[in-house]
């Protein structure tokens, strides 16, 4: 007999001491299906509110996000988490062919966002390191150092 399951050591460590007893029940967990994607924040907002979905905003403590840092990166920041969003409802809602047309969508804007803002300021991820002449990552200033709308 495995010493954890010796039932003369119950008093000693408890529920503590390892695995459970066989006739322990099991916990199962449940999160309700969301029923549907209709209506979604813009982009932009999702980001700010933390979900896509206007039905599970639910802000912890009442506190309420309303505005994002005003940086070139926040428009990719908010397709990416758009397109992060709706893949997560998809995973639950694969036959839902709207939703995954608007997927595609955002990550076409998400590609397009990131190549018009590689040249404007340099790449995002090293991945994109592959199209440059040099090794441009550590050149200043970072995302989160400008200020103002593109091309300030």
């Amino acid at each position: 007999m495995n010493e954890l399951n010796d039932p003369s050591r119950e008093a000693e460590c408890g529920y503590k001491c390892g695995s459970l007893r066989e006739c322990a029940p099991l916990a199962v967990g449940a999160v309700p299906e969301q029923q549907s994607a209709q209506p979604r924040y813009k982009t932009e907002k999702a980001l700010v509110r933390g979900t896509l979905f206007p039905g599970l905003d639910l802000p912890l403590g009442n506190i309420v996000n309303n505005s994002a840092a005003d940086v070139p990166t926040a428009e990719l920041m908010a397709i990416d988490f758009a397109a992060h969003d709706l893949s997560l409802y998809l995973d639950t809602h694969p036959e839902d062919r709207e939703a995954f047309e608007t997927y595609k969508d955002l990550l076409t804007l998400a590609r397009e966002g990131m190549e018009r803002y590689s040249r404007l300021y340099g790449p995002v991820c090293k991945t994109q390191l592959a199209d440059m002449d040099g090794y441009t990552w550590l050149k200043g200033p970072w995302p989160w150092e400008y200020t103002g709308k593109a091309g300030n």
